[in-house]
């Protein structure tokens, strides 16, 4: 009964995710049409910091239970599903469906390109400097922490010019704290069924004898950016590709500032500050400053077709493979 139960909770979190998805995606336009923050603007901010909101709480849960470590390792993971996994699925199902559509990067404003760029800088720097200086304490944590505000705080600032055929009427610009909320609302229907789907697809592997292990590097690794592959392909999909990056680079630039500089500084709050060993991590650092080089590269060109993300989706292979090995040759004690 319990497994049946798991099914049907599988089943309608599916159902919901894709209402959510498709009600977040349609709010997130209207509020890029009204404040002409542009759509990668709008994903890079409101979307990346609803999406990411599963490695906030896991930046919590560790930071008030002693095991920063988990947090740390999730969120440079989940920086490489977003852009190995969800841009590779993306360019790959694009190029199958219109064979004739190369690229799905779309024609960038300056500043729009700009902040995608600065984001993917300060997701490659930043895990680099730490692994160079090898100690990250509370005092990283809060640098992080002033980057991120700061950041947001500057990008709040621009504005795009509408896309030609936008026309925002006095009675929709109204509307905007309306739009706002549904897209969070439905933001956060995508985490929480996500959370829901994740749970029960651990109870069925579970049920099903799959080592605990192998579940914590796959479905929970996986689980905590379904929201953001959920979104991303659907905006992708749907034709709005500069939502979808934006998401995708802002929810790297969310998890390498506030949500690294939470997990690090804390601890010191509650009275037990934390000096982390990054070199722990080096293999996850690596293969984060691949992904994010060769995101940076495709930018540049303005090109990503299937070729690319075959590329990406080789990538996220290899990760997969290599931290499935680790895991085997050094299992956790029990």
């Amino acid at each position: 009964m319990d497994v049946i139960l798991n099914l049907l909770i599988i089943i309608v979190s599916l159902i919901i995710l894709d209402q959510a998805s498709h009600l977040t995606i349609t709010n997130a336009i209207k509020v890029s049409d009204i404040t002409q923050l542009g759509k990668t603007a709008v994903g890079f901010s409101l979307l990346a910091f609803s999406t990411s909101l599963p490695e906030l709480s896991v930046a919590f849960i560790a930071a008030f239970s002693g095991e920063a470590a988990v947090s740390v390792g999730n969120v440079l993971g989940s920086n490489i599903v977003n852009i190995s996994l969800i841009v590779g699925l993306a360019a790959l199902i694009m190029g199958l469906r219109r064979p004739r559509k190369v690229n799905v990067i779309p024609s960038f404003a300056k500043e729009e390109l700009g902040s995608l760029h600065f984001g993917l800088f300060v997701s490659s720097i930043i895990p680099l400097s730490l692994l160079y200086i090898v100690e990250a304490s509370w005092l990283v944590g809060l640098i992080l922490i002033l980057i991120f505000v700061f950041y947001t705080y500057q990008l709040s600032k621009i504005r795009i010019p509408p896309e030609e055929g936008t026309n925002v009427s006095e009675d929709e610009k109204k509307k905007l704290k309306r739009y706002v909320m549904f897209a969070f609302l439905g933001a956060m229907g995508v985490v929480v069924s996500a959370y829901f789907l994740v749970e029960s697809a651990v109870a069925v592997a579970e049920f099903a004898g799959v080592p605990r292990t192998l579940i914590g590097a796959t479905i929970i690794a996986f689980g905590t950016s379904l929201p953001e592959l959920t979104l991303d392909l659907r905006s992708f999909l749907k034709g709005h590709p500069a939502l979808a990056l934006g998401d995708i680079i802002g929810s790297s630039f969310v998890n390498i500032t506030l949500i690294l500089g939470i997990t690090l500084f804390v601890p010191v709050l509650l009275g037990s500050p934390l000096t982390m060993n990054m070199l722990v991590f080096q293999n996850l650092v690596i293969f984060s400053l691949i992904t994010n080089l060769f995101f940076w590269y495709f930018l540049s060109m303005g090109r990503l077709s299937w070729k690319e993300g075959a590329i990406f989706l080789f990538i996220y292979l290899l990760f997969l493979a290599t931290t499935l090995g680790a895991i085997q040759l050094n299992p956790p004690a029990t």
